[in-house]
């Protein structure tokens, strides 16, 4: 990976394979999710000691682990062609410059505001046209050998745009290797060397992880081959600002560009992750890491290994995350769940009878804390699996189960919601005409004539369509004030906007 100097102190997810293949690139970031809740299990290992005893456990023997399990870990080098873009584009644009982009007013200014990501109407803030120039490019990255046979994991963006693929083992052999397959949307790719009796590691679970409990990797930091570090386990069921399906495991373990694609052991020597990302401001290791949970990345594996490709499931939402105006609006307990703000026509969501204006609180008994914990859980999921979602829906609970369809290339879109200041909702409303009505495709709803006040400064604009208030559908502007009369400190608005909807917060008072 090539140094890129910040033109702003931005937190920036950095894709670790060194050179200029697969990960050159940053992403800004403006914000973390909740963590999933972490689950327990005994530490092997660790420092371990009732209160008021002293521990008589001793660390996890690093240099024992590195001894059985360095030689499965591979370095990997690609050769191949990069596309020259202006500085710039290396540096993704701020969410104030990404709402000055596009018309004036568009829908698409209201969903930048609300931080939904750039794939759910098929535009890439910042993307410009035309073709860039290529020019010849090379990359390093890690692996580590799972079968004797040849077969290696590692991460898709290593040996993304690679023409060829080499691989070294710690004896100093080198191999041209083949893609199997590289799956983009969980970062994981499978390679193929031809060899014999190849040194591997042991697979193990990172269902058994607990915070605090020692980790290893092994890589390729800088090209350096080999390299240990150690680190503990930050948080499990990260989900990243980044449109990713997969529920990460969070470290402290230094790693680096060229780190990418090497395992991540437990304490007793078994690999439970992938190294994939770091969060930092500079691009390099700044105390926060991420790893691929080993049992999805076992499951990517296998399709690819099988049929060469990859199907995910996919559950057909758009979800908005529940922040405490959000959670007063509906009568929430808490500000957690995943705010269901459009479903697709046909599909799994659909056919199961979810809503927009639910609010999935668990899959399949796995809590749903913030809106990214959503397309971690289907991302765990395969094409035709049914799962069983504890929702809110009208102020009680109840449960819906969907089978789930497959992916298509596409991903549940996930939004952020944003606070407003409080006062007076300033709406001026009136019916729809039966002409607007069905240039709208509505059944009810009513114009949004003038907006100020709390209402504007959430988003809201003359011409907007005002489909539901805390999810209760309004057609007359009685019906808006006798719900607005209920609310208590917000209420949700749901707008219609150029054919796309959206919920927006309001505070009234």
């Amino acid at each position: 990976m090539n140094t890129i100097e910040l033109k702003s102190k931005k937190l920036v997810i950095a894709l670790l394979a060194a050179g200029v293949l697969g990960g050159a690139g940053v992403t800004a970031v403006d914000r973390m999710s909740s963590p999933a809740q972490a689950q327990s299990s005994p530490v092997a290992g660790a420092l371990v000691a009732a209160p008021g005893t002293a521990a008589t456990q001793t660390l996890p023997s690093f240099a024992s682990i590195t001894a059985r399990n360095g030689p499965a870990v591979v370095n990997i080098s690609t050769s191949g062609t990069q596309r020259v873009s202006d500085d710039d584009e290396d540096e993704a644009p701020a969410p104030q410059a990404r709402q000055r982009r596009g018309q004036e007013g568009s829908m698409d200014d209201l969903l930048r505001q609300f931080g939904i990501p750039p794939g759910m109407f098929g535009q890439i803030p910042g993307q410009r046209g035309g073709a860039a120039p290529q020019m010849p490019a090379r990359g390093v990255g890690s692996g580590f050998i799972i079968s004797p046979d040849g077969l290696i994991m590692t991460n898709a963006h290593v040996v993304r745009g690679a023409k060829e693929v080499t691989v070294k083992l710690t004896d100093r052999r080198e191999f041209r290797a083949k893609v199997l397959g590289a799956d983009p949307k969980t970062d994981v790719a499978v390679l193929k060397i031809d060899a014999k009796g190849l040194p591997t590691v042991p697979l193990g679970s990172s269902k058994n992880l607990q915070q605090g409990e020692w980790v290893l990797a092994i890589g390729s930091p800088f090209g350096f081959e080999n390299t240990v570090t150690a680190g503990v386990v930050s948080a499990k069921g990260r989900s990243l600002p980044d449109d990713s399906a997969v529920p990460f495991i969070q470290t402290d373990v230094p790693v680096n560009p060229g780190n990418s694609g090497g395992p991540l052991f437990n304490s007793v020597g078994e690999v439970v992750g992938i190294n994939s990302q770091i969060y930092s401001r500079s691009g390099g290791y700044q105390g926060v890491s991420f790893a691929i949970p080993i049992e999805l990345a076992a499951k990517v594996k296998d399709q690819i290994v099988a049929t060469g490709k990859v199907e995910h499931a996919r559950l057909g939402v758009a979800v908005q995350e529940v922040n405490q105006a959000f959670a007063d609006s509906f009568k929430l307990p808490k500000p957690e769940g995943a705010l269901i703000a459009n479903v697709e026509k046909g599909s799994a969501a659909e056919l199961a009878g979810l809503r927009t204006g639910d609010v999935i609180l668990q899959a399949n008994g796995q809590p749903i804390v913030a809106s990214g914990d959503l397309p971690a859980q289907i991302g765990m999921a395969k094409p035709g699996d049914s799962v069983t979602f504890d929702i809110w829906r009208a102020g009680r609970s109840e449960k819906v189960t969907a089978r789930l369809s497959g992916s298509k290339d596409k991903t549940e879109q996930v939004a952020d919601a944003a606070n407003v200041q409080k006062g007076k909702l300033g709406l001026s409303l009136r019916p729809l005409a039966p002409q607007e009505r069905q240039q709208a495709q509505v059944e009810g709803g009513l114009l949004i004539e003038q907006a100020a006040g709390p209402a504007a400064l959430a988003g809201v604009q003359a011409g907007d369509v005002l489909v539901s208030i805390n999810g209760q559908p309004v057609s007359n502007a009685d019906q808006a004030r006798s719900v607005i009369a209920k609310a208590d400190k917000s209420v949700a608005l749901l707008i219609q906007r150029d054919g796309q909807r959206i919920f927006v917060p309001v505070h009234i008072g």
